[in-house]
């Protein structure tokens, strides 16, 4: 356990759709506090899987458990190595605000056509930013997001990064904590039947269905991500969590198996 302070905490320009979690930055260690539920298991869980994908070590950011004390209060976390390196991370609404005066996520719900709402975004940040493999980090994305049922990935949670001479290159994917029905508070409990709760589950990047956004992106730029785990693999990652309740473990690795076996084609 870490014990963390007021000038320690640190709420940067990423928003969720449901408020912010708590997010420390301490000796280049972010640490972001459990908020609606279970969200740093996700992040753990999600981080090591990605681990067992042909995505190289670099495309994705590693988070680690913890438990962090802050006014007197206990909670859980994840921890994560700043991957920034010196460079800025700047999200996709705010690169569209400061090169258009308008948010990115006003512009693509503006056009009708979901393949299009994809274009814009990806032939927009290219030309914006120089970097011309957009698209297939896009499918990449999409794909993390549609095995892991991440709800959150939306405008203010896509990002970019710049130095301090203008030229831009791609984030690692971060920030996945939103998926695997984490938001035991609000939308997804306990109580309910992980797989009723599933078929509810919405995207918000540019449409309302996950496996239409991954089929549009993977017909435009290919597919994305091979993955090459099993049921031993999710288990031995989530149930060593032993921070979190065994219902809350158990459902996180029954709700994984079952999107497995939904996306099998991702699989080796």
């Amino acid at each position: 356990m870490v014990e963390l302070f007021e000038k320690e905490l640190n709420m940067p320009d990423r928003k969720s759709s449901k408020g912010n979690q708590l997010k420390f930055c301490r000796d280049n260690i972010w640490y972001k506090a459990d908020y609606l539920g279970y969200e740093g298991l996700v992040e753990y869980t999600v981080s090591k899987l990605l681990g067992l994908s042909d995505l190289e070590k670099d495309e994705f950011v590693e988070y680690e458990l913890d438990e962090i004390s802050y006014n007197g209060q206990i909670f859980n976390a994840c921890r994560s190595t700043d991957f920034t390196g010196g460079w800025q991370l700047i999200t996709l609404e705010r690169l569209f605000k400061q090169q258009y005066g308008r948010g990115l996520n006003n512009i693509i719900y503006s056009i009708d056509n979901y393949e299009q709402r994809l274009e814009t975004i990806v032939n927009e940040v290219q030309r914006i930013t120089g970097v011309n493999n957009f698209g297939t980090y896009m499918c990449k994305m999409l794909t993390v997001d549609a095995l892991f049922l991440n709800e959150d990935r939306h405008t203010h949670n896509i990002a970019v990064m710049m130095d301090g001479h203008g030229k831009y290159k791609l984030s690692p994917i971060f920030d996945n904590g939103a998926g695997l029905l984490s938001d035991t508070q609000m939308e997804y409990p306990l109580s309910q039947d992980y797989n009723d709760l599933i078929d509810i589950v919405k995207p918000k990047t540019f449409c309302d269905d996950f496996t239409m956004q991954l089929d549009i992106a993977e017909k435009k730029y290919g597919h994305g991500i091979t993955f090459d785990f099993k049921y031993s693999d999710v288990s031995e990652i989530v149930m060593s969590a032993e921070q979190y309740d065994e219902v809350i473990r158990k459902r996180v690795v029954e709700i994984i198996m079952q999107m497995r076996r939904k996306y099998k084609y991702l699989f080796k």
